[in-house]
């Protein structure tokens, strides 16, 4: 059973940086690209960055583009996003989430499984 552990949220002020770490396990983790996807209240949850199985390749938001990196541990089995220059509309709930395929992509149903999310607040 695949299991997707989030850390890392918090509140920081606008300007500062997070980084964001998702734990995986049940899986061969190298062989499933990784995304991350936030979602605020009445809104759909909307893609953030996504990386491949291999950790060549990745894709971002534009809203996040220039300020957020996404990387991957495949030793470790570990996702991360690195997020600076943060400002409020950054305010989410972020998930992590594990790919059909190796290749990335940033459609939802292009993923299987979801962490339970962790809470960023940006404040001005």
């Amino acid at each position: 059973q695949v299991q997707l552990v989030e850390s890392g949220g918090g509140l920081v002020q606008a300007g500062g940086s997070l980084r964001l770490s998702c734990a995986a396990s049940g899986r061969a983790f190298s062989r499933y690209a990784m995304g991350w996807f936030r979602q605020t209240p009445g809104k759909e949850r909307e893609f953030v960055a996504t990386v491949s199985g291999s950790g060549t390749y990745t894709l971002y938001a534009d809203s996040v583009l220039g300020r957020f990196t996404i990387s991957r541990d495949n030793a470790k089995n570990t996702v991360y996003l690195q997020m600076n220059s943060l400002k409020p509309e950054d305010t989410a709930v972020y998930y992590c989430a594990e790919g059909s395929t190796v290749v990335a992509r940033d459609r939802l149903h292009e993923y299987d499984y979801w962490g339970q999310g962790t809470q960023v607040t940006v404040s001005s």
